[in-house]
């Protein structure tokens, strides 16, 4: 009897560990699929699992182990184990969605089980896996990584010197433009279009037309001053970016801004009038109230600070001269700014702050996808015939072209092409272009001085005959790790290609980006009102200002819209809410984040298994999430009074067996509290977000 008790033991636990729930329909959905423990009712009885904990991530690969318990039918005592497991990780970021694909379970362990049990329900698992699913919040996946003792791999070479820094005091945008204004024709009119910018500027006959949303700016020079345009051509009028909904905050403000260009890299911050200064951390922090921008004052050194694309630049004045300073080496207030503060979203770039922690793990997490070997490939362009060049720092095996605003590379006599997240090979630099499965080793030499060094955060981790599985890190998209901290861009400036077209690379600097853990990086503005706003386009096809461009075409040629570009709303700050709770961007934006999902990306995707013939769990009603396992598959519970083990059937108030052990656990705990509140967070956030925003 004793036997058949330990047969079906383990035959209940192990469906849990790899039956999880399917993928929520929403983020409003009442179960969501997320919450733990998790349990599963079936004719033997009932089964609990726990929160898994990872014990190493490698590429698109985790190892985990979790604590579960089986009730079986008519006991009304649990028996509890451990179990681990090895699976291939497959994201959806704009989901906040870990699955746990093609389990191998190479571990079990219960008191009473002996090795051949233990084997004989392995080869079970490995027979049942394929109809399977395990999946968990992107939330709680990330609070657990930091456990994994493992080095951090970080930018290196980066450059961090502070681009022309303007400070004004009256409403004003600033207008970048790469060099000299370079001029183009815009087909079937006779209008001009400035085309080294991503702004909206056209030359109709000897004056310059600045596109603002629902207005239009005039010029006689392009270095103004710029005036609101009484009369539009109607020509010009026709290349207005149709109105979108675009969430709104704080008062309406009429008032026109001062156009500001600049043909360098550059960041401009708009104070409304005298800086209003208010505490942040008693009498060591204040922060200027009335700006959209981060600007603080530390009153013992009496030193202003501005954060930038995730950089920290210090000066005794706001005219300047701007120093960086490094985010581990900022002055101790700046860790002690509250969390629920208005500027609580600054943690994010203090070092050693848990927020600075989850957006680096954050950052080491790949967006994953199985592609279709037999996918049709990029269709490449080039201005004229293809030029290549070596890559610095390649010793000369690698060499990029020049003249497409694609990603092609030549090494050993093969090129390849990095596209919206995918290799692919070819024969030639035209293609045609095949998906790749092998990426040259040298490829991931390119330092941050060459303009694709992003594409070293793309990644090919296994191959099937049908299939390739990739994965892309936040890095492609511009946000990398530095040090103790995420920052955007590498802070090179790339000189574009001009040739009969004009194709630009990814700017660091001149669009305000700054970060929250819902979103990622998001543009901000000198300034905006009622009236004035700005959809600003990216460059060519491929690539632009904000690296891998978004295929969304502007009614005009060659132009590309990138998103709504806001900021400073009069009587409004972005950190006056807790970050994603009124986030800056609706939700129909978030729905293409992930690009292997954007429109005309999805034919490439392998179908997902389905899910529809999988038991599905449920929470646990009345149990909490707070039963572990540690490495050796002993299991421990944390209750209000302390921790306990599971020894002989029963829970006793012994701690675990070495101080070594409880404080493994104790971090574990304090991780999955973290991941749990973080988790509902965002869900609140996007339950919100659906709402949506009113026209302006």
């Amino acid at each position: 009897m004793k036997n058949i008790f330990k047969k079906t033991a383990l035959c209940l636990i192990i469906p849990l560990v790899v039956l999880m729930m399917a993928p929520p329909a929403s983020p409003q959905s009442a179960d969501d699929g997320l919450e733990w423990p998790r349990q599963i009712i079936v004719p033997q009885g009932k089964v609990v699992i726990y929160q898994p904990q990872p014990e190493s991530f490698e590429g698109n690969i985790l190892e985990s182990r979790a604590a579960v318990s089986v009730t079986p039918k008519d006991k009304t005592e649990p028996v509890f184990g451990a179990v681990w497991f090895k699976a291939r990780v497959q994201t959806d970021r704009d989901a906040h969605i870990v699955r746990f694909l093609d389990i191998k379970v190479p571990r079990v362990r219960f008191p009473e089980a002996t090795p051949e049990q233990e084997k004989k329900f392995i080869d079970f698992l490995e027979k049942e896996i394929p109809k399977w699913d395990l999946t968990i919040s992107l939330d709680r996946f990330l609070t657990t990584l930091e456990l994994i003792e493992k080095e951090q791999a970080t930018a290196q070479n980066f450059k961090h010197d502070p681009p022309k820094i303007m400070i004004v005091k009256n409403p004003a945008v600033l207008i970048i433009i790469e060099g000299e204004p370079r001029l183009e024709e815009i087909t079937n009119t006779k209008l001009e279009r400035v085309i080294n910018t991503p702004y909206l500027i056209v030359l109709h006959k000897k004056t310059y037309f600045l596109n603002g949303g629902q207005v239009w700016m005039e010029a006689s020079d392009i270095m103004g001053p710029w005036k609101e345009a009484k009369k539009v051509p109607k020509d010009v009028k026709k290349l207005t970016p149709p109105e979108e909904e675009v969430e709104s905050f704080g008062e309406e403000d009429d008032r026109m801004p001062q156009v500001i260009i600049s043909k360098e890299p550059a960041e401009l911050l708009v104070i409304d009038g005298e800086p209003d200064y208010k505490p942040i951390v008693g009498n060591e922090l204040l922060y200027v109230n009335n700006t959209e921008s981060n600007i603080l004052m530390e009153i013992e050194s009496q030193q202003y600070f501005i954060l930038l694309s995730g950089r920290w630049y210090a000066s005794k004045s706001l005219d300047g001269p701007w120093t960086y300073v490094a985010a581990d080496e900022l002055p101790e207030s700046f860790a002690k700014i509250p969390e629920d503060s208005e500027n609580g979203h600054l943690l994010v770039h203090v070092g050693g702050t848990e927020q600075a922690k989850e957006a680096v793990l954050d950052a080491q997490v790949p967006q994953t996808s199985a592609i279709k070997r037999d996918s049709e490939g990029p269709k490449v362009e080039y201005d004229g015939e293809p030029k290549f060049e070596n890559v610095e720092g390649t010793s000369g095996k690698v060499e990029y072209a020049l003249n497409t605003p694609n990603s092609i590379f030549k090494v050993k006599g093969k090129y390849y092409c990095c596209y919206e997240a995918v290799w692919y090979i070819s024969g030639s630099a035209k293609g045609p272009w095949a998906v790749c499965d092998n990426v040259p080793d040298e490829i991931y030499t390119i330092p941050p001085e060459n303009p694709h060094y992003n594409v070293k955060y793309v990644y090919v981790y296994d191959t099937t005959p049908d299939v390739v599985y990739v994965g892309y890190y936040p890095g492609y998209m511009g946000s990398y790790i530095y040090g103790p901290v995420i920052v955007y861009g590498t802070g090179w400036w790339y000189r574009p290609w001009w040739g009969v077209h004009y194709y630009p690379y990814h700017y660091t600097w001149g669009f305000h980006m700054h970060w929250n853990p819902w979103y990622g990086w998001t543009c901000g503005f000198g300034f905006s009102t009622g009236r004035f706003h700005f959809h600003v386009r990216v460059g060519g096809p491929g690539y632009g200002w904000w690296g891998p461009a978004r295929p969304h075409p502007y009614p005009y040629r060659g132009g590309r819209r990138a998103a709504y570009r806001a900021g400073y709303r009069h009587g409004y700050r972005h950190g006056s809410q807790r970050p994603g709770i009124n986030p800056p961007r609706p939700t129909p934006y978030r729905k293409q984040n992930n690009i292997y999902n954007r429109s005309g990306n999805t034919a490439r995707n392998a179908p997902r298994a389905g899910t529809g013939d999988m038991r599905r769990t449920t929470p646990a009603q009345g149990q909490r999430n707070n039963v572990y396992s540690d490495r050796n598959g002993n299991v421990h519970r944390r209750t209000d009074t302390g921790w306990q083990t599971r020894e002989k059937g029963k829970w006793s108030s012994s701690t675990p067996s070495t101080s070594r052990s409880k404080s493994q656990l104790e971090r574990q705990n304090k991780a999955r509290t973290q991941g749990a509140n973080r988790s509902s967070r965002y869900r609140q956030s996007a339950s919100r977000g659906r709402a949506g925003g009113r026209r302006r």
